[in-house]
């Protein structure tokens, strides 16, 4: 792990209103953060709360992590989202994570809606690779009063730049001028 670390201030709080057929309510991304960290998984926090941590000002409705989602990993993230009412986002009947996929199961990626807001778990990043690959570059963060992993500056503008998406692109810009900037001091 690299030796460079953030210190997230407390009173930082990214806080999104998030909007559901039924109602709106807010969206605690620090929340869910705390969760994984609860739940003792080796994860890299990847995606747009990535960048913010590295001095991104775009906001991100949803958190995304790369993990390996071991048959245990997944039991750890249903004990840890129990109480959060977690379903899987994209199946039409909104199934119950607590029961679906059967135990025992390992899966690739999981895009889950709860209580919190929605949170992906990503096996691999585009551009990058592997979870292995993303955490041999990763650089450390204390959040919550937990160290835990975010993706290397380098590695998610390569994520950003393999995607190619509209919202990645605007991204892309604005995490290459952070580093131009930075580099400059």
């Amino acid at each position: 792990m690299s030796n460079v670390r953030f210190s997230i201030r407390r009173r930082w709080i990214w806080r999104w209103n998030w909007q559901r057929r039924d109602s709106s309510y807010v969206t605690e991304l620090n929340r869910l953060l705390q969760c994984l960290c609860e739940a003792e998984l080796d994860f890299v926090i990847v995606g747009g709360f990535a960048g913010v941590l590295h001095g991104s000002a775009l906001l991100t409705r949803d958190l995304d992590v790369c993990v390996v989602l071991t048959a245990e990993n997944v039991a750890r993230l249903r004990s840890v989202f129990r109480d959060l009412h977690p379903v899987h986002r994209q199946t039409p009947q909104r199934l119950s994570f607590l029961d679906n996929p059967q135990p025992g199961t390992a899966l690739a990626n999981l895009y889950l809606q709860t209580d919190l807001g929605p949170v992906d778990f990503l096996g691999t990043i585009t551009g990058v690779g592997s979870h292995e690959q993303v955490r041999a570059n990763a650089v450390e963060v204390e959040l919550f009063g937990h160290r835990v992993r975010v993706i290397a500056m380098a590695d998610l503008i390569k994520s950003k730049q393999a995607l190619g998406r509209d919202k990645d692109r605007l991204a892309l810009k604005e995490l290459l001028a952070i580093v131009e900037k930075n580099a400059g001091r």
